[in-house]
């Protein structure tokens, strides 16, 4: 695993952009991975190490997350300027490593593997005509999220003050992320040593900027959600749109992501696949085998077909 960064133009002005770079750089598939709203790139860790050897793994720092940079101004934290970012990191990593692999770049898709609101990112990626994306998977979103979905959501947002210990804000995570599921001590470790931040004052931050909670869907075209915000946001025009083949993951326990938005989805594109998790809320961590086998059974699934149409 290599960790990467790029300058990406936003609204005003350049800002830097992290990812994780896993597998063969010259591998023409490439699985894109983006995180929830308050997470990051290393949620994608355990996944990316068993895809690695099929594929090229790239998990990105959406801007105000992880290792990427922190917006002067904070209006720019928005779709618009995520989507932007996602895109250019495609460019950036369809592009060929040597010249004999133009011909190859050409023909290469991209798969995207996106929780909560990186499901909703590769979503409207996946709608927009001439998009790169061949599968996706959509990890507990959906084209509808209740209000009480966002609320949830926001929930991890708190505590801009940091924590006086690396205990106190383990403790704090597993309250916070304890919907992912059954966790080892192990991937807890892992999830709450990359989730802080010692910083300068001593304490211990989460690895975001407080104020990407702060989103106004007045001001951002990419989420067209008007007025009617308040009653949760309302995608179903985006998923008539998309073509290319589908994946919702789904925990059993979610509030975000309900059972009946799944029927729904599935009832307005027919071939929509969807797996459900017992045990689970928002959202599905992917650290768990089985969880993991699914996703990597449904980008490969693609790859095998080609290779066969291939020979």
């Amino acid at each position: 695993m290599k960790q990467q960064s790029f300058l990406s133009l936003g609204p005003t002005g350049f800002h830097r952009v992290a990812y994780t770079d896993w597998g063969d750089p010259e591998n023409p598939h490439v699985v894109l991975c983006v995180h929830g709203l308050s997470r990051n790139s290393r949620d994608f860790d355990y996944l990316a190490d068993v895809l690695q050897k099929s594929c090229r793994v790239v998990c990105m720092d959406v801007v105000g997350r992880g290792e990427s940079e922190w917006l002067e101004d904070k209006s720019g934290y928005s779709f618009s300027t995520y989507l932007s970012d996602a895109a250019a990191l495609v460019a950036r990593v369809t592009t060929p490593v040597r010249e004999g692999l133009f011909r190859q770049a050409a023909t290469r898709r991209v798969d995207w593997v996106g929780t909560s609101m990186g499901g909703l990112m590769g979503m409207l990626l996946a709608a927009k005509r001439g998009s790169p994306i061949g599968r996706l998977v959509m990890t507990d979103v959906g084209p509808f999220v209740p209000w009480n979905g966002l609320i949830r959501l926001k929930g991890h947002l708190g505590h801009p003050r940091g924590f006086a210990s690396l205990r106190m804000a383990g403790l704090f995570l597993r309250e916070a992320c304890k919907s992912f599921g059954p966790l080892t001590e192990a991937q807890w470790d892992h999830l709450i040593q990359h989730s802080v931040r010692r910083q300068d004052d001593g304490r211990w931050h989460l690895r975001f900027d407080p104020a990407i909670g702060k989103w106004n869907s007045q001001r951002d075209p990419e989420l067209p959600i008007g007025p009617e915000f308040l009653r949760g946001i309302d995608l179903w025009t985006v998923w008539k749109a998309v073509n290319c083949a589908v994946l919702v993951l789904r925990g059993a326990e979610s509030e975000v992501l309900l059972a009946a938005t799944v029927e729904e989805m599935r009832k307005r594109k027919p071939g929509t696949r969807s797996v459900e998790f017992e045990g689970v809320g928002h959202a599905p961590a992917l650290f768990d085998a089985a969880q993991i086998d699914v996703v990597r059974g449904f980008l490969l699934e693609r790859a095998k077909g080609e290779r066969r149409a291939a020979e």
